[in-house]
């Protein structure tokens, strides 16, 4: 009983890992972007959260003088009585100018 037991929970992980591989997220464009020849800027941004509803806001130095601005992608059902229509607002992403961000 112990052996199936334990076979269970091995194979229980075995599946919740294999839903978080980065070949998941490749495939379904949800991975980073690749950069060429380089590793990139991996500093965290800082993030502003709205309430549910609205897409989340993150912001950093992207290069001398410039900022970026990027929003999380939105899925909502709007609901006027009917069947209800599902709406996917697109992330979003801005850079400019910013003398605050010094070059390396």
């Amino acid at each position: 009983m112990r052996r199936l037991t334990a076979a269970g929970v091995v194979l229980a992980l075995a599946v919740l890992l294999c839903g978080c591989s980065q070949r998941y997220y490749d495939e379904r464009g949800k991975a980073d972007a690749p950069v060429a020849g380089r590793r990139g800027d991996d500093t965290p941004a800082e993030v502003y959260d709205f309430p549910d509803g609205f897409g989340n806001l993150a912001t950093k130095c992207v290069g001398p003088g410039k900022r970026g601005y990027a929003t999380t992608r939105n899925v909502h059902v709007e609901d006027d009585g009917g069947d209800g229509e599902v709406v996917i607002i697109p992330a979003n992403a801005v850079v400019v100018d910013d003398p605050d961000c010094k070059g390396p």
